[in-house]
């Protein structure tokens, strides 16, 4: 397995592919949104439809496409983050996104309409799966 740059769109279909050979889609069932994932000044448009990943691609900014929510933190702690799954197989509690997200004194997902935002919540946990796939993934940070 080569390494892959974090971040990178090629990180993030890593994520995917792994994602899908696993079970979490049977476990949780469908997730349908598009997340935005900012690290510093790049942002990343990911794509849940249903039983899989369909897009992954860089973007200009989150306000560039028509996202549901974007998950946000600073280049160093989207580093830690990624190395406490590494080190866990997993995340632990205080690195879990809706840890990250409640415990905070920022929120870790953004979006303009509540509703929407809301799918970070109702698809959590495919999404906390789909980064912890990270730790079967031989990451090298560009942050």
């Amino acid at each position: 397995m080569s390494k892959k740059v974090f971040p990178s769109v090629e990180w993030f279909r890593e994520a995917a592919d792994l994602l899908a050979k696993s079970d979490s889609f049977k476990q949780f069932g469908a997730a349908d949104a598009q997340m935005g994932v900012q690290v510093g000044d790049k942002t990343f448009k990911i794509v849940f439809d249903a039983f899989e990943i369909t897009d992954v691609e860089e973007i200009a900014s989150p306000d560039a496409a028509d996202l549901d929510f974007t998950l946000v933190q600073e280049p160093e702690e989207w580093k830690a983050m990624l190395q406490n799954i590494k080190d866990n197989g997993q995340a632990e509690h205080e690195f879990t996104l809706n840890s990250l997200d409640l415990h905070t004194e920022k929120e870790l997902a953004v979006g303009k309409d509540y509703n929407r935002r809301d799918l970070f919540y109702r698809f959590n946990q495919t999404i906390q799966d789909y980064f912890d796939m990270s730790a079967k993934i031989d990451t090298e940070f560009a942050i």
